[in-house]
């Protein structure tokens, strides 16, 4: 990628290597950042409560079928289980993609944002991840799609200095929606 020059301190750049954390705390931004992963949550929590609900009205009504009350278990602790256990699933799977490309290269300014790798160099416009979510340690785009099927993360780690943290923050809030 070619050195971007700063123009009026709006240039911020970023060199990382991704990590399973990053991959785990962007799909947990998405989750929280998008109306269909709110609901897949909520779904979730949901049948994790009903689950536990069903047991203990068999456990009270003094219910002896062990198979009806494994089920609503089950069914319970699956629910939670799936609401902490599949995101950090699916981001090791994406970390490992990840680690095959080395150290990411990004730069964000007021055209959008650049990543580059060792094997690939991609330019984004703003319109394309139009919203974005922020941990505590991450920047995560998320793509225009109501799902937030594509999604861009930026560690807070990658920038040089702690100035420039706030100087992307006021990047990505001048020009999309934060979540």
């Amino acid at each position: 990628m070619a050195e971007v020059q700063e123009q009026d301190g709006q240039t911020v750049s970023l060199t990382y290597e991704p990590t399973a954390a990053d991959m785990t705390g962007a799909l947990h931004a998405r989750m929280r950042g998008t109306a269909s992963g709110r609901r897949t949550r909520r779904l979730l929590l949901v049948t994790g409560v009903a689950g536990l609900c069903c047991a203990a009205v068999l456990v009270g009504l003094g219910e002896s079928d062990f198979l009806r009350l494994f089920v609503s278990v089950f069914l319970a602790v699956f629910a939670f289980g799936s609401v902490y256990a599949l995101p950090r699933l699916q981001a090791r799977q994406l970390e490992q993609l990840a680690a095959r490309q080395g150290e990411f290269r990004a730069t964000v300014d007021h055209r959008g944002i650049r990543v580059a790798t060792r094997d690939t160099e991609t330019a984004t416009n703003w319109e394309t991840y139009p919203r974005y979510a922020e941990t505590d340690e991450l920047f995560v785009l998320l793509s225009a799609d109501k799902h937030g099927v594509g999604v861009i993360v930026l560690p807070k780690r990658g920038v040089p200095a702690q100035g420039d943290v706030d100087r992307l923050r006021a990047l990505l809030d001048g020009h999309v929606q934060r979540v």
